[in-house]
C-alpha cells in the first residue's frame, strides 16, 4: 500500500511539475498585476467617493449649524415679547435640528474612519503593486536575456573542463 500512494505522489508530483512548465509565470504575474491595478483604482475611486461625502457632511454641518443659531434669535425675540406659542414651536424645531447634527456628527465620524482606514489600505496595496511591477520587470528582463527565459539546469561538467579550469587557475594565481 504504502508503494501505490509514493507513485501516486510522484505522479502527481510531475503532472504538478508539467504544468507549472506549461503555464507560463510572466503572463500569470502580469494578470496579477493587471487585476491589483484594477482593485487599486476601484479604492482610491471610493476614498474619492468618501471625500466628496466628507465635504457634504461638512456643508450639512455648517447649514444645521446656522440654523440653531438663527432659532437661538428668534426665540430671544420670541421670549422677549412673551409669545410663548411660537417659543414652543422654535424649540421644537431647534431641538430636531439639534438631534440631526449630532446625527451628522456621528455619520461624519464613522466616514472619516472608513475614508482612513481605506487610504492606509491603498498605501499598502500601492506598495505590493509596485513589488509586483519589478518583479515582472526583472522576469521580463530575464526573459528577453541572452540565453532564453525559462531557467534551465546547467548541462552536466565534464571532468576535463574541471582539470583545463583547474590549471588556468593555477596559471592566474602563480602570475600574481
Amino acid at each position: 500500500m504504502a508503494l501505490i500512494t509514493r507513485l501516486s505522489r510522484l505522479f502527481e508530483a510531475d503532472f504538478h511539475a508539467v504544468l507549472d512548465r506549461i503555464e507560463e509565470p510572466e503572463l500569470q504575474l502580469r494578470q496579477a498585476v493587471r487585476e491589483m491595478q484594477f482593485a487599486l483604482d476601484q479604492d482610491r475611486q471610493r476614498s474619492k467617493l468618501l471625500r466628496h461625502e466628507t465635504g457634504q457632511l461638512d456643508k450639512a454641518l455648517t447649514e444645521t449649524t446656522a440654523a440653531i443659531e438663527s432659532f437661538d434669535q428668534e426665540l430671544d425675540i420670541c421670549l422677549g415679547a412673551h409669545k410663548d406659542d411660537l417659543a414652543r414651536d422654535l424649540l421644537r424645531r431647534k431641538l430636531s435640528s439639534e438631534k440631526q447634527l449630532q446625527a451628522i456628527r456621528q455619520q461624519a465620524q464613522a466616514v472619516d474612519s472608513q475614508r482612513r482606514d481605506l487610504d492606509e489600505a491603498i498605501a499598502e496595496q500601492e506598495q505590493q503593486l509596485g513589488a509586483m511591477k519589478q518583479k515582472l520587470e526583472l522576469l521580463a528582463s530575464h526573459d528577453s536575456a541572452p540565453g532564453g527565459g525559462a531557467c534551465t539546469p546547467p548541462e552536466s561538467i565534464r571532468s576535463e573542463e574541471i582539470e583545463i579550469a583547474l590549471l588556468r587557475e593555477k596559471q592566474r594565481r602563480a602570475k600574481s
